[in-house]
């Protein structure tokens, strides 16, 4: 087949641009790609400042849980406390309720040792809540007080002090202790006298008060916990 000279070189000319694009072509993608390669990659001072970074996060989230779980620690002991209290002002007011006013013979003396209020009060009373039992025969005098937790020791505990009464079917008429609450500092006891309408210090016995306030001096809290339980049932 007979090509014209002018026809082969047009041809020529064509094959040469096409080969230059395309080396062109190529020129460009690779620089593009060792471009993307530079951007992707990070220095020594990126890194170092990435790994600070999560560090304070970690410290930052360490010190948040630990004071958490440090608050939920303290709340619970602080629940546990005032459940004991709680627990106390049930058991005084379920047995001064089923108290007989003509056999309950109760009588209150204040006593203070040093700057401690250490007040007594004393009732008569057969198996119940202040017993710790619904089967003791007889009747007791129970006495809620203070006493030292050891012979030696400056810690006191609040409970009752338990002795079968004479004549009872109670062989042995030792007392007995028994600890409520452990280390507190004080016991104050007043009674609502309605005739006087106000609070006595002392309760000569008789008859019974109509209401009595326990104060308990804590260890474990600047104020101290208060309640007043009524003897008479109030009707709802």
């Amino acid at each position: 087949m007979f090509i014209a000279p002018v026809e082969k070189m047009n041809r020529r000319i064509r094959l040469r641009q096409g080969y230059g694009v395309q080396v062109g072509e190529s020129a460009s993608a690779s620089a593009t790609a060792n471009r993307w390669a530079n951007r992707c990659a990070f220095t020594l001072l990126e890194i170092m400042l990435a790994v600070t970074i999560l560090g304070m996060m970690s410290l930052a989230i360490f010190r948040f849980v630990q004071s958490n779980m440090i608050a939920l620690q303290l709340s619970s002991g602080t629940a546990a406390e005032d459940a004991q209290y709680d627990g106390l002002r049930d058991l005084l007011t379920v047995q001064w309720q089923s108290l007989s006013p003509l056999h309950a013979n109760m009588f209150g003396e204040p006593f203070k040792l040093g700057d401690r209020e250490r007040d007594t009060i004393k009732w008569s009373c057969g198996a119940g809540p202040a017993l710790m039992t619904r089967y003791a025969a007889g009747d007791f005098d129970v006495t809620l007080r203070l006493q030292p937790e050891s012979e030696n020791g400056d810690r006191l505990d609040l409970g009752f002090l338990r002795k079968a009464q004479k004549g009872s079917d109670v062989g042995d008429s030792k007392e007995s202790w028994v600890p409520l609450i452990k280390n507190v500092t004080s016991l104050e006891i007043s009674y609502f006298d309605p005739g006087a309408n106000n609070w006595l210090p002392r309760w000569p016995g008789g008859r019974l008060p109509l209401l009595i306030k326990i104060t308990v001096g804590r260890t474990d809290s600047a104020v101290p916990w208060e309640a007043v339980i009524p003897l008479k049932r109030i009707p709802y």
